[in-house]
């Protein structure tokens, strides 16, 4: 059986949102920043869904929809921006961080990520 997966922008929660069978299985957040960027602060995938890679599927989608748009991203999120430093993006503007490139490169490799394992702490 073959799951249906689907990603959409919402707008009205400020987040790109990963379905599974209709049902919300996870987020990743966005927020305007004074210059009128995009701060992605936060990804999170419900423990029930964890294990399918749906963060990375989710992450994607969120990155290539914002450069689909001309925006420019900052990674703050550390699911994000190990994913933008392992993943070209094309047309994505990306304003780096210094700080949150240092956090994701002195992550554990071992921990759980997001889109792998459903973790990620719940912001309601």
């Amino acid at each position: 059986m073959t799951d249906d997966v689907r990603i959409a922008r919402n707008d009205e929660k400020n987040r790109y949102e990963i379905l599974v069978d209709g049902e919300i299985a996870g987020f990743t957040e966005f927020e305007r920043d004074a210059e009128g960027r995009f701060v992605f602060p936060h990804t999170e995938i419900d423990p029930a869904y964890g294990g399918r890679g749906l963060g990375t599927k989710l992450v994607a989608a969120a990155m290539e929809g914002e450069a689909a748009r001309g925006e420019t991203v900052v990674p703050e999120c550390p699911f994000v921006v190990t994913y933008l430093q392992k993943h070209d993006v094309p047309g994505l503007q990306i304003a780096w961080r210094e700080r949150d490139v240092e956090t994701a490169q002195h992550a554990s490799p071992s921990e759980p990520t997001p889109g792998d394992e459903g973790v990620g702490t719940s912001r309601g």
